[in-house]
C-alpha cells in the first residue's frame, strides 16, 4: 500500500525520503516543496494548523493563510508603514487581541524578552497595544508575532482603523454571549423559583428532575459559548505556569457546572445552574462595560492617526495613497484639507491648524521652506510640500508612540500592584480550598457554595487595573495639553517638583530677537558688519542666530572653516584671519565701552573688536502668569541663561525671579543643577543645544516645541505649543492622577480585606461575589476616566 503525503494527502513516490516531525510523529512527504513548507509550518509553532484543518494543503497554495499573513510583515516595503528604525533595531506599535489584564500582559512580556533578538516589549492592557523593538539581524518580526500567536493572542501593526474594526468585532461578539448568558440566565432563574422555594409544593420527585434537564440544556450553551474567554484566558496562563485573574473564576465556573451535571444525572444532591448562567452574565457585562471605558481612554491618542488622509495628490495630478508616501515626493494640498505627511513648503503659503498637536486654536501662517506636519490642516491657501518623512517617522506617528511608551511605563506602585496580584491569585485557590475543607466538615451543604463566593469574589482584576488606568487617561489629557511625554516618570515627578529652573531665550522671552543697535570700532561699515555676523551666524541653530539671517547676502560662503563653541559663539577663518562672534568675554574681552552690558553680541577679527550688536527680545505673555502661579504653589524659580548682558536682570525684575544665574556655559549650567540640595527636585525647561546638558541631568526636563532637535532629544517631556501656562495644568494633572491612584489603590485592597472574611464565613452568596468583583473593576475604570474630564 502506497503512503500518503501527510501535508497534501497526494502519494509518495517509491525510493522519495521526505520528512517532518510534526505532532510527535515522523511524517512522509511527497517532494522537498511539501517537506520545506511543512517544516517551515512546524519551526513557527504552527503545528496545530495540521491538527485542526479540515482538508490537506493544495499543492499550489502550500502555506496556510495564517502563516502567509505573518510572513508579509518582513518585507521592506510593507515595513516602511508601520516599523521605524532607532538605533540599530527597529520598532513597531503592535494592536493586541485577548488581552484581558495584567497577567496577559505579564506573560506577553516574559515570554517574548526571552526571545532571539528581542530588545524589549511593553504591554499596555488599557489600549491592548505594545511596543516592539528587534534586531532585525537576529530575527524576523514575523517569528515575533508567530510567539504571541503561539501564547494564544492576536498581534498585528497598530492602525487606527484596523484597531477600531477589531474593537467593534469583539464588542459585537461579547454582546452575542451576553445575549445568551442573560436569556439563558431569565430561564434558569425562573425554574431556581420552582426547584429552591417550593412555589409548588407538592412537586414530584420525576417532574423535579425534568426542571433541572432543562436548567442543563438553558446553561450548556452559557458555558459553551458565552464563558469561552473566560476559559481561554486561564489557559494561555496555566499553559505558561503562571496564574491569571481568569484561573479561579474559570474553575469556579467548570466546578458548579460539572457538578450539577453529576448531581442532575445522578439525582442526587444540589445543581447550580442559575448560578453558573449568572456568574457568566455579569461577569460579561463588567467585562463589557470595563472595554468601553478602555476604549474611551485609549481612543483619543488613536484616533490621531485618523488625520492623517487616506490619499494624497501628487504634483503631478496622480492620487497615490498617503501610506505609500516617500521621502521627496512633490504633493499638492489644496485648502481645506489634511496634509498627508511632514514636509517642507516649496511654494505657496496658508494658514495651518495645528491645535490638535499644540492645544492652541489660532492657525499658525506657513510659506516657502516652512515645515508642516501630517494630519494638521490647510487653512486658505494651496500649498505645495516637499515630503521630508514617512508615515511611521512623522510627528503625528511618534505622538502616538511616544504616549503609547508613557502610557505602559509603570510606577513602583503598579509593579507591586502586579506581583501582588500574581501572588494573590495563588493565594484565593488555597484559601478557597482550606474554605471547602472547613465547610465540607462542618455544613457539608453549603460548602460548595461558600468556596464558589470565595473564588470569584476576591479575583484581583481592579488591583491590576488600578493604575494602568489612571496612566492612560493622564497621558491621553496631556496630549489635549500639547505635551509629548517621553519618559514614564513624568507623572510621579512632577508631584514632586519644588525647584524650576528655566531658560531665559526663547523659554521666558519670544525668542523672536530683533536687531536693535550696532556699534562699531573699525573702518569696516554698520552694512559689512551686519553682513559678517550673518555670515558666521548662519552655521548656529539659536534664536539669536535668527536675528542676523536677513541681513545675509550670499548664499556662497565667506569663511574657509567654521568652529561652534557651545555655549560661547563661533570661530570663522578667512584669508588667516580670525573672526568670532558671541559673548564679550569670548569675542572681545578687552573692549571697553561706555555702555557695554546693553550689548549681547560681539564680533571680532583677531581679538581685536569689530562691532557689538544690542539686541531686544520680548517676554512672553504668558511667562509672567506662569511664574506667578509657580509662587502660589511653593515652587522657587532660577533664571539660568548664558546671556551677560543688562537683559537678564531686566527680564528677573519684571517676572520676579528669585535667583538669576547669568553668562553661564553648558558645564557651568550643569554645574548649578547638581550643587541643587538634594531635597529639592528640580524641573529644567530650555530650547538651545547649550540647554542640553542640564535638560539631560534634571530630575525632569521639558524642551519647548521651537527649540532645537538636540534640546527635544534630551528632555523627558516636550511642549509643543510653547505656553508655558500649560505646565501647570500638567502639574494638577499629575496631582489628580496621583491621588485617582492612590483612591484605586485603597478601593481595590480594601474591597478584598473586606469581601474575603465575608466569603471565606459563608455571608457572601455566589450571584453577590459575582456583581462585587465586577463591580469593583468597573468602579476602578470609571474613577480613572474622570481625569479626561475638564475639571478632573
Amino acid at each position: 500500500m502506497s503512503k500518503e503525503c501527510y501535508h497534501c494527502n497526494e502519494p509518495v513516490p517509491s525510493g522519495s525520503n521526505f520528512h517532518v516531525d510534526i505532532l510527535g510523529e515522523t511524517r512522509d512527504m511527497c517532494c522537498p516543496g511539501c517537506e520545506s513548507v511543512a517544516q517551515t509550518i512546524v519551526e513557527n509553532g504552527l503545528s496545530s494548523y495540521y491538527q485542526y484543518r479540515t482538508a490537506p494543503a493544495d499543492k499550489a497554495d502550500l502555506i496556510p493563510e495564517q502563516l502567509k499573513a505573518l510572513t508579509h510583515y518582513d518585507h521592506e516595503e510593507i515595513q516602511k508603514e508601520f516599523v521605524r528604525t532607532n538605533d540599530n533595531y527597529r520598532e513597531v506599535t503592535l494592536s493586541l487581541d485577548g488581552v484581558s489584564c495584567a497577567a496577559c500582559a505579564w506573560l506577553i512580556e516574559k515570554q517574548l524578552s526571552a526571545a532571539k533578538g528581542i530588545h524589549q516589549i511593553k504591554v499596555n492592557t488599557s489600549t491592548h497595544r505594545a511596543l516592539l523593538s528587534w534586531n532585525p539581524e537576529e530575527t524576523e518580526l514575523s517569528s515575533l508575532l508567530t510567539l504571541i500567536h503561539q501564547l494564544g493572542y492576536k498581534a498585528a501593526p497598530f492602525e487606527a482603523d484596523k484597531q477600531e474594526e477589531e474593537y467593534h468585532r469583539s464588542m459585537k461578539q461579547y454582546l452575542y454571549r451576553l445575549g445568551i448568558a442573560g436569556l439563558a440566565t431569565m430561564q434558569v432563574m425562573m425554574l431556581a423559583v420552582a426547584l429552591y422555594l417550593e412555589v409548588f409544593g407538592d412537586l414530584d420527585e420525576e417532574f423535579r428532575n425534568y426542571l433541572r434537564y432543562v436548567s442543563l440544556v438553558f446553561a450548556t450553551p452559557v458555558m459553551l459559548y458565552s464563558a469561552l474567554p473566560f476559559y481561554m484566558n486561564a489557559w494561555r496562563s496555566l499553559k505558561a505556569r503562571t496564574l491569571g485573574m481568569d484561573v479561579p473564576v474559570s474553575i469556579a465556573m467548570l466546578f458548579a457546572y460539572f457538578a450539577s451535571v453529576v448531581a442532575t444525572v445522578t439525582e442526587t444532591g444540589e445543581v447550580f445552574f442559575e448560578s453558573v448562567a449568572m456568574f457568566t452574565f455579569f461577569l460579561l457585562l463588567g467585562r463589557f462595560l470595563e472595554m468601553r471605558a478602555r476604549r474611551k481612554a485609549a481612543a483619543i491618542t488613536g484616533n490621531l492617526l485618523k488625520l492623517i488622509p487616506v490619499m494624497a495628490t501628487l504634483s503631478s495630478g496622480k492620487r497615490v495613497p498617503a501610506r505609500t508616501l516617500d521621502i521627496d515626493d512633490i504633493v499638492v494640498v489644496p485648502p481645506g484639507e489634511h496634509l498627508p505627511s511632514d514636509g517642507i513648503v516649496i511654494s505657496g503659503s496658508s494658514a495651518i491648524d495645528e491645535s490638535m498637536f499644540t492645544g492652541e486654536s489660532m492657525p499658525i501662517a506657513k510659506s516657502e521652506s516652512d515645515t508642516v506636519y501630517a494630519g494638521t490642516i490647510n487653512g486658505d491657501g494651496n500649498l505645495t510640500i516637499k515630503v521630508t518623512k514617512t508615515k511611521a517617522d512623522s510627528l503625528i506617528s511618534n505622538i502616538v508612540k511616544l504616549q503609547d511608551e508613557a502610557q505602559m511605563s509603570k510606577p513602583k506602585v503598579a509593579e507591586i500592584a502586579d506581583l501582588v496580584a500574581r501572588y494573590f491569585v495563588a493565594g484565593i485557590l488555597i484559601i478557597s480550598a482550606f474554605t471547602w475543607f472547613y465547610w465540607h466538615e462542618t455544613k457539608p451543604d453549603d460548602a460548595f457554595w461558600i468556596m464558589l463566593s470565595v473564588l470569584v469574589a476576591t479575583c484581583p482584576c481592579a488591583l491590576s487595573l488600578a493604575t494602568p488606568t489612571a496612566i492612560t487617561c493622564s497621558t491621553s489629557r496631556l496630549a489635549q495639553f500639547g505635551l509629548m511625554l517621553r519618559r514614564g516618570h513624568v507623572l510621579e515627578t512632577l508631584c514632586k517638583v519644588n525647584r524650576l529652573v528655566i531658560d531665559k531665550t526663547g523659554t521666558l522671552t519670544e525668542g523672536n530677537i530683533r536687531l536693535v543697535k550696532v556699534n562699531t570700532f573699525t573702518n569696516t561699515t554698520e552694512e559689512e558688519c551686519k553682513a559678517l555676523a550673518a555670515e558666521l551666524e548662519s552655521f548656529a541653530n539659536h534664536p539669536i542666530a535668527q536675528a542676523f539671517s536677513s541681513f545675509r547676502k550670499s548664499k556662497t560662503t565667506y569663511f574657509e572653516r567654521v568652529e561652534n563653541v557651545i555655549g560661547s559663539g563661533l570661530i570663522g577663518y578667512h584669508n588667516n584671519n580670525e573672526w568670532k562672534i558671541g559673548h564679550k568675554a569670548f569675542a572681545a574681552p578687552s573692549a571697553q565701552i561706555a555702555d557695554e552690558d546693553n550689548y549681547q553680541v560681539w564680533l571680532s577679527k583677531d581679538n581685536q573688536a569689530v562691532a557689538a550688536f544690542s539686541l531686544d527680545d520680548p517676554i512672553r505673555k504668558e511667562s509672567k502668569e506662569f511664574i506667578d502661579a509657580l509662587h502660589k504653589l511653593g515652587i522657587k524659580i532660577t533664571m539660568l541663561t548664558g546671556d551677560s548682558s543688562s537683559a537678564v536682570s531686566k527680564v528677573a525684575n519684571e517676572l520676579d525671579i528669585d535667583t538669576v544665574v547669568s553668562g553661564a556655559s553648558p558645564q557651568g549650567k550643569l554645574e548649578y543643577l547638581t550643587s541643587l540640595p538634594k531635597h529639592e527636585i528640580s524641573l529644567m525647561v530650555g530650547d538651545g543645544i547649550n540647554d542640553a546638558p542640564t535638560l539631560a541631568g534634571a530630575h525632569l526636563s521639558i524642551a519647548m516645541g521651537s527649540g532645537t532637535d538636540v534640546a527635544k532629544a534630551s528632555a523627558d517631556m516636550i511642549l509643543l505649543g510653547d505656553q508655558l501656562t500649560r505646565l501647570i495644568d500638567a502639574r494638577e494633572l499629575a496631582m489628580k492622577t496621583r491621588k485617582i491612584i492612590r483612591e484605586n489603590l485603597a478601593w481595590a485592597l480594601g474591597y478584598n480585606a473586606i469581601i474575603l472574611p465575608l466569603a471565606v464565613m459563608g455571608l457572601v452568596a455566589p450571584y453577590i461575589a459575582v456583581i462585587g468583583m465586577s463591580g469593583s473593576s468597573i468602579i476602578v475604570v470609571t474613577n480613572s476616566l474622570r481625569l479626561l474630564k475638564e475639571n478632573g
